[in-house]
């Protein structure tokens, strides 16, 4: 029996002193822990307060099976350049990403590692994720575990993967574009899927945010610059020759579609949260 997943977990770190060691302890908790975690800071400028508290963590667990490497980097680069710098300093076969907000079920890379072990020819991963109030409670998983696989037409109109999830071979050679700060996975997924490499979804929620997974708190303009950064997906793929103009004018309208939908349910949260 397994001591240790072959799993390299990568952790972008950015002004998150208050949260990062939430994420942390649900790694450590793992029924089947990775061999190592990888928290990257992008050049926070909240005087050293998360520098401080990653080295911290390394020195709370120091005596833990499981490594923690901290890498600093000069400026500030944004989570898939981070993530990249992760990749490089990775060490394992496997690789998965948490965001330094976020956290895991406890079985999370027993079931998923062990369903990449059986299956070598699925490249990517991923399962569902919610938002919760408290780590206390944590929604019970199916007894049964079921997957599909992901098709390219599927993951243009719809992002199944949702990063805080996803878990996927060290070797691919496709990774985050560097200095792209919006739907940068979004790319990263449609980039596996395209070049006609195996991804898979698990009917598991293994991943759990504390906040709305998009226009938190109102901010519409994230909104904006978050559809500006899928419209750019898109154009990447086209001018790499993977979808014709075609298929890029109609997921983009769609895309916009959905955008408008976003903003709707953006505005109507912040008014209801108002009249509170």
């Amino acid at each position: 029996m397994l001591k240790r997943a072959p799993v390299s977990v990568i952790v972008p770190c950015y002004r998150c002193a208050s949260t990062i060691g939430r994420a942390v302890a649900s790694v450590m908790g793992q029924t089947l822990a990775p061999v190592e975690i990888i928290l990257i800071d992008d050049f926070s400028n909240d005087a050293a307060k998360t520098v401080t508290a990653l080295e911290h963590l390394r020195q709370k667990y120091k005596n833990d099976a499981v490594g923690i490497k901290i890498v600093l980097l000069n400026q500030n680069c944004g989570p898939g350049s981070a993530r990249n710098v992760g990749w490089e300093k990775s060490s394992q076969p496997y690789l998965a990403f948490l965001d330094a907000d976020d956290m895991w079920h406890p079985k999370k890379l027993e079931i998923q590692y062990s369903w990449m072990a059986e299956h070598p020819n699925v490249v990517l991963t991923g399962h569902a994720s919610i938002k919760i109030a408290t780590s206390d409670e944590l929604p019970k998983l199916p007894e049964k575990l079921i997957t599909r696989y992901v098709g390219k037409y599927e993951l243009l109109f719809t992002n199944c993967f949702v990063t805080r999830s996803v878990m996927l071979k060290r070797d691919t050679p496709h990774k985050f574009l560097p200095n792209k700060r919006y739907a940068e996975d979004y790319l990263l997924w449609l980039t596996v899927v395209l070049n006609d490499q195996k991804a898979c979804l698990l009917n598991m929620t293994m991943a759990y945010s504390f906040k709305e997974e998009f226009g938190d708190g109102g901010l519409t303009g994230d909104l904006w610059a978050m559809q500006m950064g899928v419209i750019d997906t898109f154009q990447q793929l086209a001018k790499s020759g993977f979808i014709s103009f075609w298929i890029f004018i109609l997921i983009s309208i769609f895309s916009f579609f959905k955008y408008f939908r976003r903003l709707c349910v953006v505005k109507l949260r912040f008014l209801l949260s108002s009249i509170k």
